[in-house]
C-alpha cells in the first residue's frame, strides 16, 4: 500500500510515519501544494496513493483546498468512486464547519482530530478496509 501524508508539523508529520509504515509505504509532503503535486506525479506513473492523511491547516495550500483539487484530479483522470484514494483528514479542527466541508465538499472518507489517538486511527484504517502488513 502507498500512502501519503501531508502535515507541515514534523512532530507529527514523524508520528504518522511511523504508525503507518505498518501498512506500507510512506511518503511526506509539508504542505498541501506538495501533497497534490506528489499525489499528481504518483497518479500519472500508475502507481496512485492508497491512502492519503491530510492535515488541514498547512502553508501554500490548506488541506480542505489540497482535498477538493485531488478529487478533481482524480476525476479529470478518469478515477472516481471506490477506485479513488481513501483520504482521512487529521487535524486539530473538530468544528462543524471544517468536518462537514470536508465530507461533503472534499469526499474525504474520515476525520481524525489531533492528538492523534492510535486506536482511532487503526479503527479508521480497518473501517476503510486496510490491514498492517504481515
Amino acid at each position: 500500500m502507498r500512502i501519503l501524508i501531508a502535515e507541515d508539523d514534523f512532530v507529527c508529520r514523524s508520528l504518522l510515519q511511523e504508525i503507518l509504515a505498518k501498512y506500507g509505504s510512506c511518503h511526506a509532503a509539508s504542505n498541501g501544494r506538495e501533497a497534490v503535486e506528489a499525489f499528481e506525479a504518483k497518479l500519472k506513473e500508475g502507481e496512485p496513493y492508497d491512502l492519503v492523511c491530510l492535515d488541514i491547516m498547512m502553508p501554500e495550500m490548506d488541506g480542505q483546498e489540497a482535498l477538493r483539487t485531488i478529487r478533481q484530479i482524480e476525476k479529470d483522470n478518469g478515477v472516481g468512486g471506490t477506485d479513488g484514494s481513501k483520504i482521512i483528514m487529521t487535524t486539530a479542527l473538530d468544528d462543524a464547519k471544517n468536518i462537514m466541508t470536508a465530507f461533503i465538499k472534499g469526499s474525504c472518507e474520515g476525520y481524525i482530530t489531533k492528538p492523534i489517538d492510535y486506536a482511532k486511527l487503526q479503527e479508521e484504517l480497518t473501517k476503510l478496509g486496510f490491514q498492517p502488513l504481515a
